[in-house]
């Protein structure tokens, strides 16, 4: 299988409201996501997706959706009072861990085409969750 990774960066904020520690509180990131494709064929192109194509894809979704926005669950108590503040919101309805949005990012890879087989979401410098479905 030949692969590509294409690094995509944006600016987010969110917060944990079921952690004991300290990111229940809002706090931002400087995200780093790392998109895997593979293809067991070349394109005419001789490529499996061109690196342009992606950014233009995922990269053009991320900086629409998230970047500089506030991930939080859709139930979190702190909606209200941004959404009156006008600031911008995505929300979602899972918990906004690294582990849950790189899978949601594979999905909306998968969505938009991009034959994805793993992302890597770096919160920190040094800390990073993948997601990748078995089988």
């Amino acid at each position: 299988m030949y692969r590509v990774a294409r690094e995509l960066t944006f600016c987010y904020g969110h917060r944990l409201m079921q952690h004991a520690g300290r990111c229940r509180f809002l706090h931002g990131h400087n995200a780093v996501v790392v998109l895997t494709l593979g293809a067991d064929r070349l394109n005419a192109d001789a490529m499996v997706v061109d690196f342009q194509h992606i950014r233009d894809t995922l990269g053009a979704w991320i900086d629409a959706e998230l970047d500089h926005r506030m991930i939080l669950h859709r139930d979190d108590p702190a909606v209200a009072a941004l959404h009156t503040l006008g600031e911008p919101l995505y929300l979602v309805d899972f918990h906004p861990t690294a582990e849950n949005l790189a899978r949601h990012l594979f999905e909306r890879a998968q969505q938009l085409g991009l034959p994805v087989v793993e992302v890597q979401f770096w919160e920190t410098r040094s800390c990073y969750a993948a997601y990748a479905p078995t089988g």
